[in-house]
């Protein structure tokens, strides 16, 4: 099993369409390539369970090895259910969800990177948790990542001690 990573959202804004419409814009915006096949998965009482996304480095008429699968769960799945708040430094009053879930960052850490960053530009208010460690990425954290060299490890080092140079 590999290191797995989610973005947290408050509950009350989440829906699937919106995490699906946010996802395009923000591979578009990252130059990368997303496959979708609309192939929905249900529950045993036939509701929306989740969908899986493809996202690569480049087209797929190339070859890479570069992608990763981002799962988007249904607003009832208990996949969406989020505990750590306090683990993470985060507002306990906060209701939040976690969506847009992926399996293993490990070797695509800079797809991931480009990805994230344009989906917190979208969503300021999200953040990125990599599942492993006691923090997350807010969009503040992106934007001062971004103006660094880039660093493979990035999603292994705790933003907070993020220093500019």
């Amino acid at each position: 099993m590999g290191t797995p990573a989610v973005i947290l959202t408050k509950k009350e804004k989440y829906s699937p369409e919106r995490l699906l419409a946010d996802t395009i814009v923000a591979v578009f915006h990252a130059d990368a390539t997303l496959y979708f096949h609309n192939n929905k998965n249900y529950s045993e009482d036939g509701g929306f369970s989740y969908t899986t996304l493809n996202i690569n480095n480049k087209s797929f008429a190339e070859k890479s090895d570069l992608s990763f699968i981002f799962y988007v769960h249904s607003i009832n799945s208990s996949s969406v259910d989020f505990y750590y708040h306090e683990d993470l430094g985060l507002d306990t009053n906060l209701l939040l969800c976690q969506v847009g879930h992926i399996e293993d960052i490990y070797g695509v850490q800079e797809l991931i990177f480009s990805f994230i960053y344009e989906y917190l530009r979208l969503n300021p208010d999200d953040y990125f948790w990599v599942a492993d460690y006691d923090w997350v990425y807010s969009w503040e954290d992106m934007q001062k990542l971004k103006s660094l060299p880039y660093d493979p490890n990035w999603c292994y080092n705790d933003p907070k001690l993020i220093e500019l140079t």
